[in-house]
């Protein structure tokens, strides 16, 4: 406890130093957060570049500093790395080298001069003149745990990314990522569209909704849960290969694996199918895997997963074999025998998301390894995927585990108009919040081709591709508890 008193008394020292700092600054005449700085060149540009006498103009923070009498050296970093910078009292003057010893580390300063080689041979900028581009008030911290510090990097993203090379080069990752997804689908004849975010009918998809109102209207609205609805009927209205990678929100829990508000990307082709999709989903990952990390095997949290095994797993057989349900069976019995094997099953129903959570379990062991496909999903849990001839019981569908987590989902779409009505029906009877999208019938109705869809989400795909343990690591700014 005293040890984290002392550390808050040198903070607050810091803190008035700066402002000292700052008020001497505007005393001699110069406003640190007035100046522009433009044709600057990134920093990694001059070290690729780095000749003896080179012209250099360079800004970003200063991250160290070392004053030795009449010069200084000082550590300057831009998004593209760090060059070391020398002040020489003699080549600035007095003034502008007294100026320079009352900047702080996190000040933000632009610099002209020539490149030269230190006798340890590092590049150098010796500066012929620097201006004071932003004024730090709160001190950078002296040591960043990310283990020990985890909630505050979340929720100070830009200190995290001033100082934790390895949180920007996830982001760097995951912006490569989507990047690299848009290419791939753009150079197959992929349109990429943008579909409302706000939603009459919370559809497209299970999940708990955000409620909002519209006053001009006079109208509650959802944010939505996925895209689905509205690419489907783009397919109907002759947009045949569509895809949005979207933003999704769902009101529900935050942990490790979720938070309300998350990335997807939804893809749909029309006269292709699940089998298309399971292979396009192949393609996507395995082609991202290369692009981001060069290999497909990689390690994820201490086991390597492995890219180029791919396995298929029926979730009927599983559902049989551990619990001893059928797809025809009373959805009572489906209760009793999971609690029967020890499954905590809260009331007399049991969801969709408890189901797809006890077959993640089972699965579980193999996906960490590589990369699973669980096929033959149960219709009563799938009302927009299209059933199997031999089977009406069971849908094309299959949802993708890697990394113990599930990543993707695809199915046949179903476009018969008749049948999806009556799953409609089926879903509101048994659920009093389900709602029937009417306008979604009647776009069935003049017509859907049959097609594939596919959601993968982006979140999870980058916490494998870059050995995230949390979602929080991949996404900018996650929700938090307030402080």
């Amino acid at each position: 406890m005293e040890e984290k008193n002392d550390q808050i008394e040198q903070k607050n020292d810091q803190i008035e130093q700066r402002h000292t700092n700052l008020k001497e600054i505007r005393a001699a005449g110069i406003d640190p957060y007035a100046e522009k700085f433009s044709g600057n060149e990134a920093i990694q540009e001059v070290k690729n570049d780095a000749s003896e006498d080179r012209p250099a103009r360079i800004a970003g923070r200063i991250m160290a500093k070392r004053e030795h009498g009449k010069s200084a050296f000082a550590d300057i970093k831009d998004f593209t790395g760090k060059m070391q910078v020398y002040m020489k009292k003699d080549l600035l003057g007095e003034d502008a080298f007294n100026l320079f010893k009352k900047l702080d580390i996190g000040d933000i300063i632009g610099v002209e001069g020539k490149l030269f080689k230190t006798r340890t041979g590092e590049d150098t900028v010796q500066v012929a003149k620097f201006t004071v581009l932003s004024k730090s008030l709160l001190p950078l911290p002296e040591k960043w745990h990310g283990l020990k510090d985890t909630e505050t990097r979340f929720r100070q993203r830009y200190v995290d990314l001033i100082v934790n090379d390895e949180a920007k080069e996830k982001f760097i990752s995951r912006f490569k990522l989507i990047e690299h997804i848009r290419k791939e689908l753009s150079d197959k004849g992929f349109f990429e569209v943008e579909t409302p975010m706000m939603h009459p009918i919370a559809g497209g998809a299970a999940g708990k909704p955000f409620k909002t109102h519209h006053e001009a209207l006079d109208m509650e609205l959802y944010l939505r849960i996925a895209p689905e609805i509205y690419l489907k009927k783009l397919l109907v209205g002759g947009f045949e290969k569509v895809f949005e990678i979207n933003r999704s929100f769902r009101n529900e829990g935050i942990s490790t694996r979720h938070n309300p508000e998350f990335t997807m990307m939804e893809v749909y082709e029309a006269y292709s199918d699940c089998e298309g999709m399971m292979e396009l989903t192949e393609h996507l990952v395995r082609t991202a895997a290369k692009k981001i990390l060069g290999t497909e095997k990689f390690n994820y949290q201490g086991r390597e997963v492995d890219l180029t095994k791919w396995k298929r797993v029926s979730f009927a057989d599983l559902m049989e074999q551990n619990f001893g349900i059928k797809v025809d069976d009373p959805l009572e019995d489906w209760v009793k025998k999971l609690k029967e094997k020890g499954i905590d099953i809260d009331g007399d129903k049991v969801s969709k998301t408890q189901l797809i959570n006890i077959v993640g379990d089972l699965v579980e062991p193999e996906t960490e390894t590589h990369p699973v496909f669980v096929v033959d999903m149960f219709k009563e849990f799938s009302p927009l995927a299209k059933s199997k001839k031999d089977d009406p019981g069971i849908v094309e569908r299959f949802e993708l585990y890697m990394g113990g987590m599930e990543i993707a989902n695809a199915y046949s779409e179903l476009n018969d108009p008749i049948d999806q009505k009556e799953r409609f029906e089926e879903q509101a009877k048994a659920d009093p919040d389900a709602m029937i999208d009417y306008d979604f019938v009647r776009a069935l109705e003049y017509g859907m081709p049959p097609a594939g869809g596919l959601g993968i989400g982006i979140d999870r795909l980058a916490m494998i591709l870059t050995d995230s343990a949390s979602i929080r690591e991949v996404i900018l700014f996650p929700h938090m508890r307030p402080e």
